[in-house]
């Protein structure tokens, strides 16, 4: 019933039905009877007043994350309905991201072209901001766009504010890496006259059948970010994946690679890897290839058709991507360990290459290969690549939802960028990072506030070398380190059927959980961790038994949780590899059995995968329920989920895998003082899980203890009010408080004086709290490791000859296997032994 319509007027109240008498009221003055009634209420209320000062202790103050925690745990329900946090608020966001939204978002981002440093660049850069304005309800009436250059007052004051915010932000910050396009290039075989004999058709070939191919065919032409330019001229040599073992095998077989052209194939290692063993081999240029082999099952000899018209690999679809030597550094080559500003030093950064490479097709690479039959050495080929090389801007977008505790920060972010339209590399993440914010600006309009502070990132020039994640990141290192509890990474969302989980050791449960708990996409019954073991439906007769060992042992790099190790490759790497902070990525991949994915392609397309990739989108979909409630899950549990007994029975793994080696290699190695280091981490691991346990559940039966008291005495206070109200009215008083006024006073009333209890408890939890972010950073040495002094981390990095894949416990691993020197690995021992010693001591309360 509306209030407006229930109104008696003082006429017709005269009317009214009185109340029936059921005894004789003795006769009374009224002077008399309101005057003892006034006097014992009066006398009730100064009683309660005093008691509610007896043993309350007085605080001058508690630091910001009391303060911030009492504030969260404390809340009061507002006006309508109870507090939206926890499992209400894990349903509520569950139930937000929707199919027919991501597929608008992704014929948006992955529409045109949007290569970093490029105007469809920043207009995607634009569209993300508006869409956080909008779900996230900040003010954007001025027709100014939030847009800072890196290094200025107000780029630096809109990060280093985050730890200080009451509302929602965003902006764009502004990075200015030296970044290269294509100009002309060419590949020819060369007749004994040395005149062009064939002349390879670089480009790739689309037709009308998928229109945003075709649209986009020559938008971006085929060549290597960060490649070198320049012509190189000679005899043509196979060199299979290009790992460091192929080359090394041709070298054993007298093969001389000086001044000779290397045509490799991808698969194996990050390409720019490959470049970089030729080049130390003496050649003059290197060609990659996309060979159908790697594509498992899905093959025209096993039937299938090839793209547009089928789901198998379309001959003439090329991989671009960078040749920045990753395992290295990433970022930008000339600012090496420190941000792009547009005036920023630059120098000729190491992690260049000094050879020009071109990537090919297999329709061009075919031909090359025929040449070859016969040998190693086939015919004099030239290759042409010419880049213009620039200072380029690029745009990372950041948004900000504050949490209770300002100081603890979670990040979650995915890259922008693509190399032409990418509908799943990276436009699969950023929409489903897209839901994820929709998601949150749900929660947001019905009163929830996270406890910890929640950064989204949208980040820009990843395609190039992971560039504007690693300037944020060297930009701000200080305050990551400082702030910044986990960050999770969403890349690729969806380019296959099967679910790759990786992560820090201290999330794999978490990554686990929360997978657990949401439905499989497109198998009832089944939950989406199932799709870890889910592998294509495309089968046929032949495959190559090399890929599919190679995928087998991938497959098996996982540890006891399912969760794979982080190496490198995407935007978690500054994070981990450089500040310690826990880190988790992952989404659906493309399998042996699955249609032909084809990466960084102009067939990376939205009729791809409106057609072959995710048809319905509902993989999307559970990508963003997934990210989305990790992020819940690490911004709102009162003690952070993150699991270092795991991590330090995984360590103990790690360190299994160099005894073998060692091993294997007949290396006198001494590992017992380290072995006794990381069971000494167990037990003060299990130590810390037993005072987590308590320490929360301390905190929970006070909260409990208190929620009861202060209901009664809000019920008790309420109709004293009530009573008040009345004797005000009687005597003719102003008009009393509102009673969400009077709530109002009462919230404030608990925060000034919060029980000494309360806040022993939570600086119980603060103080777990502190010794967990404290794990993953512990890892982190100053000196970081031999011959790649950027990756900081001993504990994990990417291969040196690898890039991509992970290696553990690195120093030793390479010392060991590269090196081959057991002095070496003895003393990497010994600096992870003081690390894990300094641990143990850190994480023991």
């Amino acid at each position: 019933m509306d209030e407006k319509s229930f109104h008696v007027d003082d006429k017709s109240a005269q009317w009214a039905i009185p109340v029936p008498i059921t005894h004789r009221p003795a006769v009374t003055s009224p002077r008399k009877k309101w005057g003892r009634r006034l006097a014992l209420l009066l006398a009730f209320l100064c009683t309660v007043h005093l008691l509610s000062y007896i043993k309350r202790p007085r605080h001058n103050g508690h630091d910001g994350q009391d303060h911030g925690m009492l504030n969260a745990l404390m809340r009061h329900a507002p006006k309508k309905g109870s507090v939206l946090r926890g499992k209400k608020a894990e349903q509520l966001f569950l139930s937000v991201p929707d199919t027919d939204s991501a597929i608008t978002a992704s014929r948006v981002y992955a529409g045109k072209p949007h290569m970093a440093g490029s105007e469809g660049d920043f207009d995607t850069a634009r569209y993300f901001l508006a869409h956080l304005q909008e779900e996230f309800q900040i003010d954007h009436s001025s027709s100014d766009i939030p847009l800072f250059s890196a290094g200025s007052r107000e780029s630096r004051e809109a990060t280093l504010s985050i730890s200080s915010l009451d509302e929602p932000k965003a902006w764009i910050d502004v990075y200015y890496p030296i970044l290269n396009s294509p100009l002309d290039r060419s590949l020819e075989i060369l007749g004994d006259d040395g005149n062009p004999v064939w002349s390879a058709e670089l480009e790739e070939v689309a037709d009308e059948t998928d229109p945003y191919a075709f649209r986009s065919a020559n938008a971006v032409p085929t060549w290597h970010g960060i490649s070198r330019g320049g012509q190189a001229e000679g005899k043509l040599i196979y060199a299979h994946y290009g790992r460091q073992k192929d080359f090394d095998a041709l070298v054993e077989a007298g093969v001389d690679f000086s001044g000779k052209i290397v045509l490799t194939r991808y698969g194996g290692i990050f390409r720019g890897l490959k470049i970089k063993r030729a080049q130390e081999l003496g050649a003059a240029a290197v060609l990659v290839y996309s060979d159908p082999r790697d594509d498992g099952t899905v093959t025209v000899e096993n039937g299938y058709v090839p793209y547009p018209h089928g789901p198998a690999r379309n001959p003439t679809s090329v991989q671009r991507g960078s040749v920045q030597f990753l395992s290295l550094y990433p970022g930008d080559p000339s600012t090496p360990g420190y941000p792009s500003y547009e005036n920023s030093t630059r120098v000729e950064g190491g992690s260049k290459p000094t050879i020009p490479s071109l990537p090919i097709s297999w329709a061009n690479a075919e031909v090359l290969l025929k040449h070859l039959e016969e040998g190693h050495e086939g015919p004099t080929v030239r290759l042409v690549n010419n880049v213009d090389e620039k200072v380029t801007p690029i745009w990372n977008v950041m948004g900000v939802i504050p949490g209770h505790v300002k100081s603890e920060v979670v990040v979650i972010g995915a890259h922008r960028d693509a190399w032409v339209t990418g509908a799943s590399d990276p436009s699969s993440g950023t929409v489903s990072l897209s839901e994820v914010i929709r998601g949150f600006g749900v929660l947001l309009k019905g009163g929830w506030r996270p406890l910890r502070t929640i950064l989204i990132t949208s980040w820009d020039g990843e395609e190039f070398g992971l560039v504007g994640s690693t300037e944020w990141g060297e930009d701000f290192s200080e305050w990551i380190k400082d702030h910044v509890v986990a960050y999770i990474n969403m890349d690729t969302s969806v380019s296959g059927s099967r679910l790759k989980a990786a992560g820090s050791p201290l999330l794999a449960h978490l990554l686990r959980e929360t997978a657990e708990q949401i439905p499989h996409p497109t198998s009832e019954g089944r939950s989406l961790w199932d799709a870890h073991g889910d592998s294509g439906t495309l089968f046929g007769e032949h495959m190559n038994a090399e890929i599919a060992a190679m995928h087998e042992d991938e497959l098996m790099a996982v540890d006891s949780i399912g969760v794979s190790p982080l190496g490198s490759g995407s935007d978690y790497t500054i994070f981990l590899q450089y500040h310690g902070v826990p880190s988790t990525d992952g989404g659906f991949t493309s399998t042996l059995h699955d249609p032909v994915y084809h990466y960084h392609s102009i067939f990376d397309s939205q009729y791809w995968q409106e057609l072959y990739g995710d048809p319905d989108f509902s993989r999307h979909i559970a990508i963003a329920k997934h990210t989305g409630l990790q992020v819940l899950r690490l911004s709102g549990d009162i003690i952070l989920p993150f699991n270092t007994t795991h991590y330090s029975i995984e360590l103990e793994s790690y360190l299994d895998n160099v005894v073998s080696i060692a091993a294997a290699g007949s290396y006198n190695v001494d590992l017992s003082s380290l072995r006794g280091s990381l069971h000494a981490l167990q037990s003060a691991s299990l130590e810390l899980d037993s005072a987590k346990t308590k320490a929360e559940h301390k905190l929970r039966k006070i909260l409990k203890q208190l929620k009861k008291k202060h209901g009664i005495c809000r019920k008790i206070r309420r109709k004293i009010h009530k009573a008040s109200c009345k004797l005000k009215k009687i005597f003719g008083k102003h008009k009393c408080e509102s009673k969400d006024k009077q709530e109002d006073v009462e919230r404030e009333r608990s925060h000034k004086r919060p029980s000494q209890r309360l806040l022993k408890a939570i600086q119980r939890v603060q103080a777990v709290n502190k010794r967990l972010i404290a794990f993953e950073r512990s890892f982190i040495s100053k000196d970081g490791i031999k011959d790649r002094e950027w990756y900081k981390h001993l504990g994990v990095a990417p291969g040196k000859w690898s890039g991509y894949g992970a290696t553990t416990f690195p120093g030793i691993t390479e010392a060991l296997t590269m090196d081959k020197n057991a002095t070496a690995a003895a003393y990497e021992a010994g600096r992870l032994k003081v690390l894990i010693d300094d641990l143990v001591e850190t994480i023991r309360l």
